[in-house]
């Protein structure tokens, strides 16, 4: 197994699922090259052909979990750091697939639920999701669209459409946690927007479920079976942590704050209202599909 940038939050989460369940993984990294266990760091830059494209032949999986964190101020230098990051390392990863004599069998790249447009009323599923528009969205086209251009024949692809994971060492539960505490854990703007979330576990387990499943192909989203409104997730969390009260945040105050800490209100604001309908028509079962329980097991 191969995991391209999986030093990361996604990629660490899934380097302790599968380091027990298969013989070797190797993790394309910018650091230095190294060994540890059953895990080899191998150096590359995530846009150029290097020594590290000798890992890919005869490799079985390869997941690609390149991408500059968005959350950022939209800059035109870091719009361009989140779009290049994206598209050049798919783009060398299918050059690299194209020169090996035995390729990877299949192909998982990282993708994003953001792609659906901002839908309070429709649920998102892979046949009947509307694209929506904006930054993000172009994002999310192109980084698919240079994705299944690339020509492998012999390996199969999937575009990763993920949505909000939650995990108990990074990501974005541990800020939203760290505001509850605090007492800012009320709704975040009209609190409608829905939000689309996955349990880490899970998060890793549909990975292996898609692995072990060839049937299954194209584009697929990454999300727990029903999307939540913000409003309640956050009266869910609050509930778990036993926090007292939470003070909501008005959507103008979530713009100020954003402007403060330098990142895009989107992130919290756009409703994400998608829906795992190939997970679950092949077979998928959920470890962790209600929020209340998911959110017992992080806190812990």
């Amino acid at each position: 197994m191969i995991i391209a940038s999986g030093t990361g939050f996604l990629g660490k989460i899934l380097i302790e699922y599968f380091q027990s369940k298969v013989d070797t993984i190797t993790v394309l990294t910018r650091g230095k090259s190294r060994i540890e266990n059953n895990i080899q760091f191998i150096h590359w830059d995530a846009k150029t052909l290097g020594d590290w494209t000798k890992e890919l032949d005869d490799a079985d999986i390869l997941i690609n979990m390149s991408g500059r964190s968005v959350d950022c101020k939209y800059t035109k230098k870091n719009k361009d750091l989140i779009l290049n990051s994206r598209v050049q390392s798919t783009a060398i990863l299918g050059e690299a697939i194209g020169r090996c004599k035995n390729p990877p069998k299949i192909w998982i790249n990282s993708s994003t639920a953001t792609i659906y447009r901002h839908s309070i009323d429709k649920e998102m599923d892979e046949t009947n999701g509307e694209i929506g528009t904006g930054f993000s969205v172009k994002v999310a086209i192109l980084w698919e669209k240079i994705f299944f251009k690339q020509q492998t024949p012999k390996t199969r692809k999937i575009a990763l459409r993920t949505s909000i994971v939650l995990g108990k060492n990074g990501g974005a539960l541990q800020p939203i946690l760290q505001l509850t505490k605090l007492g800012f854990g009320g709704k975040q703007g009209n609190g409608n927007q829905r939000i689309s979330w996955i349990h880490q576990t899970d998060f890793a387990r549909s990975l292996e479920f898609i692995i072990n499943n060839t049937q299954i192909k194209g584009v697929i989203n990454i999300v727990s079976p029903k999307p939540i409104t913000n409003a309640m997730f956050m009266k869910t969390l609050r509930k778990v942590i036993k926090s007292p009260f939470g003070i909501p945040l008005s959507k103008p105050l979530l713009k100020l704050g954003a402007e403060i800490i330098r990142t895009e209100p989107e992130l919290i604001l756009k409703s994400r209202n998608v829906i795992p309908k190939k997970l679950e028509n092949n077979g998928f079962k959920f470890m962790h599909p209600n929020l209340d329980c998911a959110l017992q097991n992080l806190t812990n």
